[in-house]
């Protein structure tokens, strides 16, 4: 039995708002100070340690004070156990994390580290064990078998979110299909920066929930002033800057997957005109009852030369491969990265491409600008993008990869003469205006091409304005006109006529006075979206082309269908919401806890760089789930100036003030001062923590 409030070896003592280390082999000499964690008022903490070791520890500790039920749910998760902690529920994401290898290669991962390295792990694991201790009273009783924690952990939780989840997106393996991530990011140089200094646009879109959270973080030591944003469970930060330099990532269309259909022969598969065994292992899985027993499930994993094979149906198999899971150290790679203090020290740590996936855009103090398609591609033997989508055959040796394409062999640009680098989950071809990057100098089946409406008002914004200043690039941040609107929308109101019915003429008017925008306040947006959504796919008569990437697809395909759309669209607005003209906002949500706003934003399918995407609520409304998350601005001035945002809050223990307290920043389209200095944030100080330091080689 668990004793609550009571302090133990190696946990911390909270007195008036100071944390103490208890264990006599966890102080260090006294002379050379404590770690502090500084929480500011909007509950990000700002860790002021003496070395790396006490760094991670106290982020450790800081993670799981903010976020302790959902990494232990995470954690459990990617060990391939949660069927054991929490029921049948959990038994198919266990049987593919098993499937799939995590908990083992974890193991092998962490032996794989790096003496000093691995010390940063174990450390960072040692600080959210002893939270745990110090404040048992925070956990969720279903979630106490989970600890303690294990270095381990960390890597399969990464494993999970990074390879399976990120690269491996399309795998489901009969659990529930994750959305497909998405983002923006910008990079502006001097020439293009109306006081002279490059500039960072930080923008990921992701999931409100689960391991697709961020957690933001100021890092201060000796060698490191760092900040920036983390998934939770991560020990290093994902996105971040210094003083000198910053970076951002945006999910690629990078093709690290393939599924491979095998023809079940003679206790084995077809490979080369000849039977092969599989390799086989047989495994127990521990399921709990709800009477609080447990019933055994076999599982017995299959593997082919491919990889793990996730079905058996009558006389086939599909087998799955994946790029990066023999890269063991993308967390000592970021660490490098957030340490590095120039471009030729930042592509030194990222020229490892440890990380198997994500584009990069880099700005610095010294003017530079930086876009790569990053990630492990696979190096293959032929064919374009469509080929490696569908199942490949799995009899042919020849289409079995065994290399990626090294950091040389990816699209890059630096310092392009436009000024500007850009992403908004485009293919790479068009990170720059005009084009740098020729599809014809890489292999077919590196990227496809293509440019949504979001890419393309990305760089009509960038386009429209020659000298970027902090505040423009504030608004165009905010920006949540359509590009579909202003594609299609002439066209759309034009095509309703005299003969077209009452209903339809009314819509259209609405849609004339529209300030195509999907503003709080926007009178004709739930409108236009509607009717988006009925119409569908096959809306334009012309497709996109690379000769006309602004300005393409165009044209009504059909004009009757679409005023016959518009017609139907209008019904189920009026019915719904009782007008035609209802606000933007009063349909679309941001709601957590008791909270309940104007959404302002809107689907990346419309063109909206505001991306937000809404799930029904029983009231008839919508409820953003995914989309704008962490957001900063980031100008290389002397010093550094920084804004930012965390839509959701940084915390998501149910009874933390930081739930959600972003909300109403989000929903007037404003971002927070970023305070890095130590006047700054104990001018906006909610308390102190105080760790007195641990020497550690």
């Amino acid at each position: 039995m668990r004793r609550r409030g009571r302090s133990v070896p190696g946990g911390w003592i909270l007195l008036p708002g100071i944390v103490l280390a208890l264990a006599a082999g966890a102080c260090g000499p006294r002379d050379q100070g404590p770690t502090e964690i500084l929480w500011d008022r909007w509950g990000v903490p700002h860790i002021h340690a003496t070395g790396p070791g006490e760094l991670f520890r106290a982020f450790g500790w800081a993670q799981m004070k903010n976020h302790a039920n959902l990494i232990l749910r995470l954690y459990g998760e990617a060990r391939g156990r949660a069927a054991e902690y929490w029921g049948e529920s959990y038994l198919a994401s266990d049987r593919y994390l098993r499937t799939m290898g995590v908990p083992e290669r974890a193991q092998q991962w962490y032996g794989a580290q790096k003496p000093r390295f691995k010390g940063y792990l174990d450390r960072f694991v040692e600080g959210m064990n002893a939270y745990a201790r110090r404040h048992p009273e925070v956990i969720d009783p279903e979630l106490e078998s989970v600890l303690p924690l294990d270095p381990t952990d960390v890597l399969g939780h990464l494993q999970r979110v990074i390879h399976l989840s990120f690269v491996g997106r399309e795998v489901t393996f009969g659990i529930a299909r994750q959305p497909v991530p998405g983002s923006n990011g910008w990079a502006i140089a001097p020439s293009r920066s109306a006081a002279g200094n490059a500039m960072l646009l930080v923008n990921p879109h992701l999931p409100w929930s689960g391991f697709f959270t961020w957690f933001e973080v100021q890092w201060k030591t000796p060698e490191v002033d760092a900040y920036g944003a983390t998934l939770v469970g991560m020990p290093i930060l994902g996105l971040g800057f210094n003083d000198h330099l910053g970076w951002t990532h945006t999910t690629n269309p990078l093709d690290g997957i393939d599924l491979f259909e095998l023809s079940l022969a003679e206790g084995g598969y077809r490979w080369d005109g000849e039977a092969r065994a599989f390799e086989t292992e047989t495994q127990s899985i521990r399921v709990r009852q709800p009477d609080g027993t447990f019933r055994r499930e076999t599982l017995t994993v299959r593997r082919s030369i491919h990889g793990p094979v996730l079905e058996v149906k009558g006389d086939k198999a599909i087998a799955v491969r994946l790029v990066g899971l023999d890269q063991p150290h993308m967390f000592e790679q970021y660490w490098d990265m957030i340490r590095a203090r120039s471009l030729r020290q930042f592509e030194s740590a990222l020229r490892r491409l440890q990380n198997p996936i994500f584009n990069l855009i880099y700005a610095d103090r010294e003017g530079h600008i930086l876009y790569l398609f990053g990630g492990r591609t696979p190096v293959r033997a032929s064919g374009g993008w469509q080929d490696w989508q569908g199942m490949v055959p799995g009899d042919r040796p020849e289409m079995l990869w065994t290399r990626t394409h090294p950091y040389e062999e990816l699209p890059r640009v630096v310092d392009p003469s436009g000024g500007w680098v850009q992403n908004a989950n485009d293919p790479p071809w068009s990170s720059t205006l005009p084009r740098l990057l020729n599809p014809g100098d890489f292999p077919a089946y590196l990227a496809p091409r293509g440019m949504r409406f979001r890419a393309q008002r990305s760089v009509r914004m960038l386009e429209q304005d020659r000298k970027i200043s902090f505040e423009s690039l504030s608004r165009y941040k905010h920006s949540t006109r359509m590009e579909l609107a202003d594609r299609i929308l002439d066209e759309l109101t034009a095509a309703v006529g005299p003969r077209s019915s009452d209903l339809a003429r009314q819509a259209a008017r609405v849609l004339a006075d529209w300030d195509r925008r999907a503003d709080a306040e926007s009178r004709g947006a739930v409108l236009f979206a509607e009717w988006a959504r009925t119409l569908g796919a096959g809306m334009f008569a012309s497709s996109w082309r690379e000769q006309e990437p602004l300005t393409t697809p165009k044209g009504l395909a059909n004009p009757a269908a679409a005023v016959a759309a518009l017609e139907k669209a209008a019904r189920v607005t009026r019915d719904r919401f009782g007008s035609l003209d209802v606000p933007w906002g009063d349909v679309y949500r941001l709601r957590i806890g008791e909270r309940d706003l104007p959404a302002s934003g809107g689907p990346s399918r419309l063109g909206i760089f505001r991306s937000l995407e809404f799930a029904p609520e029983k009231d008839g409304r919508f409820r953003a789930l995914f989309g704008d998350s962490f957001v900063a601005l980031v100008e290389f001035s002397q010093p550094v100036r920084a804004s930012a945002l965390l839509s959701y809050g940084n915390a998501s223990q149910p009874d933390s003030p930081h739930r959600g307290d972003q909300l109403a920043l989000f929903a007037r389209k404003q971002l927070r001062p970023v305070w890095r200095t130590r006047k700054e944030i104990e001018a906006h100080l909610e308390s102190k923590e105080v760790l007195p330091r641990i020497p550690y080689k």
